[in-house]
């Protein structure tokens, strides 16, 4: 592996279009070209198997979930509230995301290369600035339509629970015991 690694690095050293792209960004960002090749190499590949590759579906949602998820368990952790706040916020954004995706997945599946955008779109949600996806969405628009219909939608849940426990106490377990229909006033 090896000399495999040092035949690579040689050949970065070599006089080319490519290795004086990465010579520039080398000296503009300070991290080896070695690191600049193997890392846009593997995002290509990962750019390109999102756009045509058999699983992207799987990939893109596994890109969106698995870390916030793993971060999120650190957060939860962790003594302070800001990183709290901010998973909590990717998630309600992850969740109104997913219902919307849900409903229209009719029409978005056939747009070209829109897992590729899908990951992008994750990505900056979950970005590490204060501009990320998450909080310009959360911000501009779910809290506002929150704000607007938190009380409609509190009375109805509201209205849904008292009913639930009036169905558990006379009638959802009728089929359990048929008998118990004497016991509920009305039967």
């Amino acid at each position: 592996m090896g000399a495999l690694q040092q035949r690579f690095e040689s050949f970065l050293d070599q006089p080319s279009l490519l290795t004086d792209l990465l010579a520039w960004l080398e000296t503009k960002t300070g991290v080896k070209r070695y690191y600049l090749a193997t890392g846009e190499s593997s995002t290509a590949f990962l750019g390109l198997y999102l756009m045509f590759g058999y699983g992207a579906s799987l990939l893109c949602n596994l890109i969106g979930f698995v870390y916030p998820a793993y971060v999120s368990i650190k957060a939860i952790e962790s003594s302070t509230k800001e990183d709290d706040t901010t998973w909590l916020t990717y998630w309600v954004v992850y969740g109104v995301f997913s219902v919307a995706e849900f409903f229209s997945d009719t029409f978005l599946y056939w747009f070209p290369f829109y897992y590729a955008w899908k990951c992008l779109f994750l990505v900056w949600c979950m970005a590490p600035v204060s501009w990320n996806g998450s909080q310009v969405l959360y911000q501009s628009v779910i809290r506002p339509c929150f704000l607007k219909h938190h009380k409609t939608v509190d009375s109805v849940l509201s209205d849904l629970s008292g009913r639930a426990i009036d169905g558990l106490d006379c009638g959802s377990v009728l089929w359990i015991l048929p008998l118990s229909l004497s016991a509920c006033p009305g039967a």
